[in-house]
């Protein structure tokens, strides 16, 4: 098994665990998500919008904790650095954006999904 598949397989799997702790996080944050406030990014974390309110900066920026301590256990396990763990993460991530979702295509403008594939870096499977 290559090292690239092993970093997928365990990255898919953390998307799994992170989808079932989306569903049980703060209204707030799928709010700021529905409202175009926040999104995806491809190095496998959040982003605010714009500049954002201190509030959701600060809900943001403690995902993005748990997300990196994720990633952290789960490189070990597959044998990858903490950043190529997340960057596969963030394409992944990106990937399963919906419709009217807001994520940062690779030339680092915010983008809105559409019913068309997001735009992502090209190291993504």
């Amino acid at each position: 098994m290559t090292r690239m598949f092993k970093i997928l397989i365990a990255a898919l799997a953390l998307l799994g665990a992170s989808t079932a702790a989306l569903a049980q996080r703060d209204p707030a944050y799928q709010a700021a998500r529905t409202a175009g406030q926040i999104g995806e990014q491809p190095d496998g974390y959040l982003g605010v919008v714009g500049t954002g309110t201190a509030e959701l900066r600060a809900m943001i920026n403690n995902i993005n904790i748990q997300r990196k301590a994720a990633y952290t256990q789960q490189s070990a396990q597959s044998g990858s650095t903490v950043d190529q763990f997340a960057v596969t993460s963030g394409c992944n991530l990106i990937a399963r954006t919906v419709p009217g979702e807001k994520y940062k295509a690779p030339d680092g403008t915010w983008k809105t999904r559409t019913s068309a594939p997001p735009e992502r870096i090209a190291s993504c499977i």
